[in-house]
């Protein structure tokens, strides 16, 4: 073989080895999307003797494994199963006994595999991670009318949120921030709907925080207004979409949930590569 071929392929294994193994296990600050609580739960994870596993999904999901796991394999099952207990996200495996396993290409992919046009279209609609998500009819600041579908193509950030709640006054400046890092992304979308509130007072406040916020108007005109608009002259009440607020989603570019979230979330410029992956690779 030639001596340039073997160089190479060394070098692309080493690479490889390197992206799975770039964070230690005792790093708790490196592991992705954990909130205070998850770091802790990470903690424990460490305290525990080898066999042992900690498994994560976006969006702050965790789980580990308990001191009797008879195995690794049994450990990694069980990782998974807490943390799968606890979202509808996939849960991935990320150490095991003393390494760090899962590499940032796997993670990046977390919300795939994401759906063939074929197999959008016949998706059922709903909210669920695999449901295409249901044809909102809004208004953009200019008042003009929008369908949710016919922003299709792109990649879509949905976000349920009003200027009276305060873990979504908490969030904005974050959220602002994951704009204004994408504004040159053509095929990322961000959509801010208000909810129990006018659009008035909505962007009113949105406003201060940065003018370039994507806001549309969901049609609400106060707190006792509870019902979304849908494109076929529907209405859909605001609890469907979001149990609680803030509520977010990440639809691919055929309008299919891969991601769902109820409450603020921590670190919104962690999902980049995320969004990144779906807009590379969810195809029209």
């Amino acid at each position: 073989m030639p001596r340039l071929l073997i160089t190479a392929l060394l070098a692309t294994a080493a690479t490889a080895a390197t992206a799975a193994t770039a964070a230690k296990v005792g790093d708790v600050d490196t592991v992705p999307h954990l909130d205070g609580r998850g770091r802790d739960g990470y903690r424990q994870f460490l305290a525990i003797p080898p066999p042992r596993a900690f498994a994560i999904a976006p969006g702050g999901a965790w789980g580990h494994s308990s001191a009797e796991a008879a195995s690794t394999v049994l450990a990694e099952q069980e990782a998974l199963a807490n943390c799968q207990a606890n979202t509808r996200q996939r849960c991935l495996v990320y150490a095991r006994d003393n390494s760090v396993i899962l590499s940032e290409a796997e993670w990046v992919r977390a919300w795939g595999p994401y759906k063939t046009a074929a197999a959008a279209a016949k998706a059922k609609t709903g909210t669920l991670p695999g449901q295409r998500f249901p044809d909102l009819l809004l208004k953009d600041a200019r008042g003009r009318p929008v369908k949710l579908s016919s922003l299709r193509g792109k990649v879509v950030v949905l976000h349920f949120w009003g200027s009276w709640c305060p873990p979504c006054q908490r969030e904005m400046p974050d959220l602002a921030r994951l704009v204004d890092a994408l504004k040159g992304a053509r095929d990322i979308r961000f959509a801010f709907i208000q909810v129990r509130e006018n659009f008035a007072t909505a962007s009113a406040w949105a406003r201060r925080i940065s003018p370039a916020l994507p806001l549309f108007d969901s049609g609400m005109t106060g707190s006792r207004d509870s019902d979304l608009l849908l494109a076929d002259g529907g209405r859909l009440a605001d609890r469907t979409v979001a149990m609680a607020f803030p509520t977010s989603y990440v639809l691919d570019k055929h309008g299919v949930v891969v991601f769902a979230h109820v409450g603020p979330l921590a670190g919104w410029g962690q999902y980049l590569p995320l969004l990144r992956d779906v807009a590379a690779r969810s195809a029209r």
